[in-house]
């Protein structure tokens, strides 16, 4: 069967799930839960859910590193789920708690939230600090694919 295929992180189990390239991936179910692969949502993860997702999507991740507590983060949250909403299935949208989450604020040298970063193949490609409208962060996630 020579068919590709991309590999999508679940977001309800963190299943690896293997869409073909052919399908409607906004459509797949995963393997091992039944849950929905795409919700048109930014999904909520922890230091374990976040590795899997950046080292294992077939797609490009956008995460934006938050705090309950940030004003701006706050403002921003409603563009970064509309954006999730319609650039999904090409783009894996999360969000990352920085106070639940410390580690990785340390790990990317978090300094200013809400920070955005576009991972591609487990790698940073892209990061940007300050919070952003819905049409200014479509554009800067293409600009950077």
């Amino acid at each position: 069967m020579g068919t590709e295929a991309r590999h999508l992180v679940c977001p309800h189990c963190g299943g690896v799930n293997r869409v073909p390239e052919g399908k409607n991936a906004a459509d797949a179910r995963c393997g091992k839960c039944g849950g929905a692969v795409f919700s048109g949502r930014a999904i909520p993860v922890s230091a374990a859910s976040f590795e899997k997702h950046i080292q294992r999507n077939d797609i490009p991740v956008v995460v934006d590193f938050w705090a309950e507590w940030c004003g701006p983060c706050k403002a921003m949250a409603p563009a970064y789920e509309q954006v999730a909403g319609q650039m999904e299935p090409n783009y894996r949208f999360l969000k990352v708690d920085t106070e639940a989450n410390p580690e990785l604020s340390s790990r990317f040298r978090i300094q200013a939230i809400p920070t955005l970063m576009l991972f591609k193949s487990g790698k940073v490609v892209a990061q940007r600090a300050g919070a952003s409208g819905g049409s200014a962060l479509k554009a800067w996630i293409e600009a950077n694919s």
